[in-house]
């Protein structure tokens, strides 16, 4: 498997994008309790005490650092830059090589935070990741058809309408059809 070494940080007009680190335990364990009830279906609720200890947090570390190194998927914290808030996370999953030099594109901001902005911010950021640091050459965001917010960010970052891609993903026990939006480093320059 191929180990990329590059830094994996990116700093936008607002925005800290980069792993997390031992350093953001409280920081995490406080996002991720301090959700609003869930707004949507993709939306989510705040996590249990027992899923927040430290323990958890390193484990969580030492999982990303491993599809890291095998570069296979790499999460990023999404950090306000003047108080180094969590905001969320935006990843580039399931990378694959070879011919297809493709990553698939996620990003989650917490609900406290929606309304500001900070998706397409953190999006841009980890699609200049992928084609400057990565190396890859497409990018795609699969997304549920009736996920309008997700689809105005996919838009506004540059992305465009691919098709319906019919039973695409297993979510809670169910297959569900996604809209796939794309973009090429040629469309990024």
């Amino acid at each position: 498997m191929k180990s990329i070494k590059v830094p994996l940080f990116k700093k936008t007009q607002r925005l800290v994008i980069r792993p997390l680190e031992d350093m953001d335990y409280e920081n995490w364990a406080q996002a991720y309790s301090c959700l609003r009830p869930p707004q949507n279906e993709w939306d989510e609720t705040n996590w249990a005490e027992s899923e927040l200890t430290k323990k958890k947090f390193k484990e969580l570390l030492k999982k990303q650092k491993e599809q890291r190194t095998q570069d296979h998927f790499y999460e990023f914290g999404i950090f306000h830059k003047d108080d180094g808030i969590l905001l969320g996370t935006v990843s580039l999953m399931d990378i694959s090589r070879g011919i297809f030099q493709n990553a698939y594109l996620g990003y989650r901001i917490f609900n406290i935070y929606w309304g500001n902005g900070y998706a397409q911010e953190a999006c841009k950021a980890a699609i200049n990741i992928a084609f400057k640091d990565l190396k890859l050459h497409r990018v795609e965001a699969g997304i549920a058809p009736a996920n309008k917010k997700s689809i105005k960010t996919a838009k506004a970052i540059g992305l465009r309408k691919e098709g319906l891609s019919k039973k695409r993903v297993l979510v809670h026990k169910k297959w569900v059809d996604l809209v796939l939006y794309a973009g090429t480093k040629e469309d990024f320059r």
